[in-house]
């Protein structure tokens, strides 16, 4: 069996705890959940859930990427919103950046996400690289 290694890119944002941006076992990528931070500022980045959930698109393809994978190999998202009144507009921009790739998803709405933000994403990935 091979070795887990952890996945790391400056074009995401620097984990906010003890763990790892993602971790690659074989061909599959675990990614840790992206919310949305500009990688830069460390700020949260966009007012409404449409502009979050672009950003935190862009955070995980960038950490899919450094992982040799990219949205179209992701197998499986979870997407967490703050108000499941927002799944419309958080779906639109998720159809928008999978295009014709359409993975398993679940969406939750949960009482909290980290920040106050109003969506996070992860994903579980195959890698060709």
């Amino acid at each position: 069996m091979s070795e887990a290694t952890r996945v790391h890119t400056d074009q995401a944002p620097e984990a906010i705890g003890p763990y790892s941006q993602a971790m690659r076992l074989g061909d599959l990528v675990f990614t840790a959940g992206q919310i949305a931070l500009d990688p830069d500022t460390m700020e949260i980045t966009g007012s409404d859930v449409a502009a979050q959930t672009d950003r935190v698109l862009r955070n995980l393809q960038a950490i899919l990427q450094e992982a040799g994978a990219g949205i179209d190999s992701i197998l499986k998202t979870t997407v967490y919103l703050a108000d499941m009144e927002d799944f419309a507009a958080m779906n639109e921009v998720y159809a928008t950046k999978f295009g014709t790739h359409r993975p398993a998803r679940s969406t939750v709405e949960v009482s909290r996400l980290p920040k106050d933000v109003l969506v996070e994403i992860d994903a579980i990935a195959f890698a060709r690289k």
